[in-house]
């Protein structure tokens, strides 16, 4: 439902401009952030990783050389530092899609103020942060 312009009060017409552009980019936005893969290698490149934009493993590449001497430990830190890795890598690249449409008085608002000061938690930030994240916080505290 779009307002015609003229009937809105002056001072809110640009808001409501800009809300409108952004209804009609969030298709394209979905599709864009959709599209979105990390990949990320242990530094020996032995093991690579793939997840999707939501952070799911959609593919995992462990070099056969790997298994010339055995040691499931190593194996297991290289897999979980990759996908952490490659995690962190399209969480970046989903929250710019996502930072691109915003007004850019609401960057430039969030960049000058701490978060404790603008009177709430960032959600959003929490709501990205990885499952490997808030696994090692729970192990941590156990």
């Amino acid at each position: 439902m779009e307002f015609e312009p003229m009937s809105v009060n002056p001072v809110y017409r640009d808001l409501l401009e800009q809300l409108q552009q952004t209804a009609r980019r969030i298709p394209e936005t979905q599709r864009r952030m959709m599209s979105q893969l990390g990949v990320a290698w242990s530094p020996d490149r032995m093991v690579k990783v793939v997840v999707g934009p939501r952070g799911q493993l959609v593919d995992l590449v462990i070099d056969p050389r790997v298994f010339r001497q055995p040691n499931a430990a190593a194996l297991t830190a290289m897999i979980l530092q990759a996908s952490r890795d490659a995690v962190a890598q399209v969480t970046e690249r989903v929250q710019e899609i996502m930072a691109e449409q915003m007004p850019p008085e609401l960057a430039e608002i969030r960049a000058e103020q701490p978060r404790e000061d603008l009177g709430f938690d960032d959600h959003f930030a929490d709501l990205m942060r990885s499952d490997a994240e808030r696994y090692a916080e729970r192990e941590e505290k156990s």
